[in-house]
């Protein structure tokens, strides 16, 4: 709790004291006042100066203006025991909604920490500390065990494990070496690393998040923006309302103007749209707050509402649902050749190239070789290798070199990249290389498949059409589009944007690159962030930082709780407020009526937005797939 906080609370406190003691004071009718005055300042002088200050400034009509209008008229109509509790429920309330908010902003806050204070660089052999913004592209600065990481850059020296945690809402701590990219915002947990910075800190990872959080509260939901222009006109119409029933029905039906007076003061703190004001924009708060839990960031309420609403998926494959780089799937050797013999030598011959296929085949293989065992390499251009190893002549490649060698080839009907090979113009077996599907993947899949919304999910992929088939199939791919270029796959999408309903959205998925084009032109872009890059940043609406395809059934699951939370509150407090209104305005709902129809409906208005921010229930959608 704030200081702020805590002395609204003991103002609180100290005015129920008084309000107690003035009940149960045996004071006569001139003194009888005086407590409950004391009491209603203590705990409402602010909402009287705030009221005094918004006529003065010809802003009226808001809650602090009926919250003073209401509570004097209970004070000159002689309620003053009323009065007094109005202000004091209109107070907790007003303390509950300042807890809840801070709440919801602490959680955001929380990726707010990212923000690094200083940057290390060496000045006359000394180790200086400067502001992240004086750096320059292409300078080294030095990163300690335990500081954050101020700028993006590539690792020079040195070997560590960062906590990329802020970013990405990964646990586990990742192992960076030489030749390693790192982002800004990361913390350095273990060695002490020389970074050469790629990007000024404006343009680096960090400040684009926070600018990107930062912002979202700007870009209001059609929710909030037709709460806020429900309460411009709804506050003076009640007013209006009020006026009317003090004066209206006296003239009409010859009663006591007290009475109906008295009535429209009530008909006044009823009407009070705090619980609306307050609770829907807070739900939607709260959503982000939550969805940053997860490493996910939402550009705007808008884009977290749109989502919920999401009918059709499209997805790009690599980077998106696959991991975007080679790897060994299958060793195939001849018979008499071991699986071990049949990646040394293939592995030996791709050894001087930087070719995907041999950075795969170096990886799986994990060995050091000696390079002098390889000799009279040659590289054939859409073909393979061809060299000498251990003095035998050996061919590695698809199946037009093995026939340009004149060595017969099985059909291989396996999903990847063949690679065979031949030693000595015997054919000694073969091996799959492919792209892999990220670990969680298929759980994405059946999570997104049990959204009862998502009518659709489409694969838009440049990849050839038995790859991108088979990996459809494995995934339960509703439609698969494939061998698609950038324009293609905007194509695809214009055609798939005529299939949703009017109110439907259609979201596609990315990596942020090459897919700039149909993040933008798809209802919701989501990116695969890949720990922060540009156009993935820029161009996305929401970003999955810790590029994990089961995020998007998250993102999803928490905007549908969001908007479920914030439809919950606006009929709540309308057919509260209706009901008490009308109740009122015949005389049948009495001031402590009011009370919970203003302060009382807020509360759990407020209680019923906070749970926007709590994302356990994720944990029992995994457990269920």
């Amino acid at each position: 709790m704030t200081k702020k906080q805590k002395k609204m609370l003991a103002r609180i406190i100290l005015s129920a004291v008084v309000l107690i003691a003035a009940v149960l004071l045996p004071l006569n009718a001139y003194l009888k006042p005086i407590p409950y005055a004391a009491a209603y300042l203590i705990c409402g002088w602010d909402v009287l100066y705030g009221a005094v200050r918004k006529i003065w400034n010809r802003q009226w009509f808001d809650e602090e203006f009926l919250m003073a209008l209401a509570t004097i008229g209970a004070f000159a109509s002689g309620e003053y025991q009323e009065g007094v509790v109005v202000m004091l429920f209109y107070q907790i309330g007003e303390l509950f909604q300042s807890y809840a908010v801070g709440r919801s902003r602490r959680s955001i806050a929380g990726l707010m920490d990212i923000r690094p204070d200083y940057a290390n660089i060496m000045v006359d052999g000394d180790l200086k500390q400067v502001d992240p913004d004086e750096v320059k592209i292409g300078d080294t600065i030095i990163v300690r065990a335990g500081e954050k990481v101020p700028l993006d850059g590539v690792v020079t020296e040195g070997m560590s494990t960062v906590d990329t945690s802020a970013l990405t809402g990964e646990s586990i701590p990742r192992d960076i070496q030489p030749g390693y990219d790192v982002i800004s915002g990361c913390i350095n947990l273990t060695g002490v690393l020389s970074i050469q910075v790629s990007k000024e800190f404006g343009q680096s990872t960090v400040a684009k998040i926070l600018d990107l959080v930062e912002n979202a509260s700007s870009k209001k939901a059609k929710s909030e923006n037709f709460i806020t222009k429900f309460a411009h006109w709804y506050t003076p119409s009640v007013v209006v309302a009020a006026v009317l029933l003090a004066f209206i029905p006296p003239l009409i039906l010859h009663q006591p103007l007290g009475e109906w007076v008295h009535r429209a003061l009530i008909f006044l703190v009823i009407s009070c749209p705090c619980a609306l004001v307050i609770s829907v924009p807070l739900s939607f708060f709260g959503g982000i707050g939550g969805a940053s839990k997860c490493g996910i960031l939402v550009k705007g309420s808008n884009y977290l509402e749109a989502l919920a609403k999401t009918e059709i998926l499209a997805m790009d494959k690599t980077g998106t649902l696959t991991q975007g780089n080679f790897e060994v799937a299958e060793l195939h050797p001849a018979e008499g050749v071991s699986k071990e013999e049949l990646l040394r030598v293939c592995t030996l011959a791709e050894g001087y190239s930087n070719h995907p296929i041999s950075l795969s085949l170096k990886k799986a293989y994990g060995k050091e070789f000696d390079p002098k065992l390889v000799s009279q390499v040659e590289e054939i251009s859409g073909h393979g290798v061809k060299a000498i190893i251990d003095g035998v002549s050996v061919a590695v490649g698809n199946r037009r070199l093995m026939e340009s060698v004149g060595v017969q080839v099985p059909n291989v009907n396996s999903i990847g990249t063949i690679v065979y090979l031949s030693v000595g113009k015997r054919y000694s077996g073969y091996i799959v290389i492919a792209d892999q599907l990220k670990p969680d993947a298929e759980e994405a899949m059946k999570r997104l498949k049990q959204e009862s919304h998502i009518r659709k999910t489409v694969m838009l992929t440049g990849d050839l059409k038995p790859v991108g088939e088979a990996i459809g199939k494995q995934l339960g791919i509703d439609e698969v589009f494939t061998e698609l270029l950038p324009v293609g796959k905007v194509e695809k999408v214009e055609a798939l944007l005529s299939e949703k309903s009017p109110k439907g959205v259609l979201a596609f998925v990315g990596d942020g690159v090459n897919d700039a084009p149909v993040l933008t032109r798809a209802d919701i872009g989501i990116a695969m962030g890949g720990l922060g890059s540009d156009a993935a940043i820029e161009a996305a609406d929401i970003v999955i930082m810790d590029d994990k395809p089961s995020r998007i059934a998250d993102a999803i699951a928490i905007s549908r709780k969001t908007l479920s939370i914030v439809y919950q509150n606006i009929v709540f407090a309308l057919a509260v407020k209706a009901l008490v209104l009308i109740l009122g305005a015949f005389g049948v709902a009495t001031m402590w009526e009011a009370v919970f129809a203003d302060v009382g409906v807020a509360v759990i208005a407020i209680l019923n937005a906070m749970r926007a921010l709590n994302v356990k229930f994720l944990d029992k959608k995994m457990k269920a797939v």
